[in-house]
């Protein structure tokens, strides 16, 4: 019986329809690098998410996989090129969360500009402040979309009826603009933007592609959402950045790292400093971990794999 691993949670309908078409699952949400390495020596296929570092040594002890099935966007914890000079297939599926993501970075920009959070908690205190909590308003602002993969895409779809200018960048794109947003150059976004978004792959290229230089370049000050990989911001920089004033407001999915138990005591003064700044929004990467992406994620999956 051919053999097939999943190393983190997943909608119960992926082991179900594996499991009706005669695969055997090994199915464990707390699946380690150790159990992986010894249990991948006799599967075809492995669906996996960020939770497990794929390096060569993994990828050696695979004597018979074909595949490996990235249940999210982001591969940047796979070592690809060496699983594909092995003949090992890579698929991923963006197009299963795209639509949660970018909700997520709608509902994050929502939020900081009307101040929901912060007047919400302000109440729980019995705190009643209408003049300091007064919003702005997204209609006619500029939106600056860095990075326009599915999950840009699916945040410019969702920003169409709120009267908004969208500029988007992509180097790696051409021909991708439409009667609704505009394909941008850098320079653009940084002369217009009132608002800029990131949907960026974690690469070497984009590692702290938004540092002090970048923001200084705006000729706004700006509101920054990240829902892409938190290496993608250099968070000292954020910080400054926040300090001159230069971002106005932040809302983070992701940080540089987002293993809590294993911050440094420099990260953690990091996060102590924006924990205290009450125009900042933290939350755990949970942009993509909607129920429907769960089941959308592995469709999706099913379907590129042929399985």
């Amino acid at each position: 019986m051919k053999k097939i691993i999943v190393t983190a949670k997943t909608h119960p309908f992926l082991i179900e329809y594996l499991t009706s078409k005669g695969y055997h699952v090994l199915y464990d949400q707390a699946m380690n690098y150790e159990t992986l390495k010894n249990e991948i020596k006799d599967a075809i296929g492995v669906f996996t998410t960020t939770s497990i570092t794929i390096d060569k040594a993994i990828i050696d002890e695979a004597k018979q996989l074909k595949w490996f099935g990235r249940l999210g966007s982001g591969m940047e914890h796979i070592d690809v090129v060496y699983a594909q000079s092995k003949g090992i297939q890579c698929v991923s599926s963006p197009e299963g969360n795209c639509n949660a993501v970018g909700e997520m970075a709608l509902g994050m920009l929502l939020n900081l500009m009307r101040n929901i959070t912060t007047s919400s908690n302000q109440v729980k205190q019995f705190i009643w402040q209408r003049d300091s909590n007064r919003g702005i308003e997204l209609r006619g602002k500029t939106v600056g979309i860095i990075g326009f993969g599915n999950t840009g895409n699916a945040f410019a779809n969702l920003l169409q009826s709120f009267g908004v200018n969208i500029l988007a960048y992509d180097k790696y794109k051409a021909n991708y603009g439409n009667n609704f947003v505009v394909a941008s150059t850098l320079q653009s976004i940084f002369e217009e933007a009132d608002i800029v978004s990131f949907h960026l792959p974690l690469t070497e290229e984009v590692k702290y592609f938004a540092n002090l230089a970048f923001f200084n370049q705006f000729k706004k000050n700006i509101i920054v959402l990240n829902t892409s990989r938190g290496e993608v911001i250099n968070t000292t920089d954020l910080i400054t950045a926040l300090q001159q004033q230069k971002i106005t407001a932040c809302a983070l999915d992701v940080i540089e790292n987002e293993k809590l138990k294993s911050l440094s005591e420099y990260q953690k003064q990091q996060l102590d400093i924006l924990f205290a700044m009450p125009n900042v929004q933290i939350t755990p990467h949970i942009a993509g971990y909607s129920h429907e992406a769960l089941f959308k994620m592995a469709t999706v999956l099913l379907e590129k794999l042929k399985l």
